[in-house]
């Protein structure tokens, strides 16, 4: 037994069959101690509600219960895995929700809302979608958004753009989002080996908490711009903005047409946006 009274995670994913799946994304955290550490990364989680996406076999949501998670949202498309979660559930009564279902089509907000207090976005996200979920949890309509903070897990590649700075070759319209709404840093590395199975780059945590007051901008212009400026980066702004006003826009900014966008701090994108 382990240090919850659960069996090992190896011994359940060999009961259960579970290998990971590359078309899932999945990469299994088995390690206790970083499960551990990335539970209380996320800070107290005695009174909060924790959203997980991918569980699978539970590896991180058992950490988040033994850390005191008041209570756990864990939404898992693979099916293979429900059986090993319900296991976990029985283990803490009425303290684990499963949702059977893909994260992309998943209402958080009004998973949140029926939680009865503050949410916490906590998961060891599957790579393939990552990415994805991240952007639409900045970009949430309503500020302050549903969660208190996020506490996420990528490839150092991913990892780097979130938490880019201006001038860095990591900064792009990930760093761009991440800095309007957030403050965003990575806490720590996770190294290949603590995966079954192994992928082939390291992977970061970064902790992401919401600013009270973001400048204000229109969430779907400044995606729209950051997405035009970012797509051809290597191109000065009044080329790679053309089709959002190109020169006469950068003008109206104030901000100098042969600048690249990587030069272009979160305010100067925020000014751009209202000028468009």
């Amino acid at each position: 037994m382990s240090i919850d009274g659960l069996p090992p995670l190896r011994e359940v994913i060999e009961r259960h069959g579970l290998q990971a799946k590359k078309a899932l994304g999945q990469n299994f955290l088995l390690d206790p101690n970083l499960t551990s550490k990335i539970a209380r990364t996320a800070g107290d989680l005695s009174d909060v509600t924790v959203i997980e996406v991918g569980p699978g076999p539970g590896g991180l949501t058992r950490a988040l219960l033994l850390n005191g998670a008041r209570r756990v949202v864990a939404i898992e498309r693979d099916e293979r895995c429900l059986a090993a979660l319900a296991e976990i559930a029985n283990h803490y009564p009425g303290r684990l929700e499963i949702v059977a279902g893909d994260a992309l089509k998943t209402d958080f907000a009004a998973l949140a809302n029926g939680s009865g207090g503050a949410a916490k976005i906590v998961a060891n996200l599957p790579y393939n979608i990552g990415t994805e979920l991240l952007i639409r949890w900045l970009t949430v309509t309503e500020w302050p958004p549903f969660y208190a903070s996020m506490t996420l897990m990528f490839q150092r590649e991913v990892a780097e753009r979130i938490a880019a700075s201006p001038g860095s070759e990591a900064y792009g319209r990930l760093g761009v989002l991440a800095g309007w709404r957030t403050e965003a840093r990575i806490v720590f590395d996770v190294p290949p080996q603590a995966f079954t199975p192994p992928p082939k780059v390291t992977s970061s945590v970064v902790h992401l908490v919401p600013r009270a007051s973001p400048l204000p901008a229109e969430v779907k212009r400044l995606s729209r711009v950051t997405e035009a400026a970012f797509g051809q980066r290597r191109k000065m702004l009044r080329q790679s903005v053309k089709s959002l006003g190109g020169e006469a826009l950068l003008t109206r900014a104030g901000i100098d047409p042969t600048r690249r966008a990587e030069t272009l701090s979160v305010e100067e994108f925020v000014r751009l946006t209202n000028a468009v």
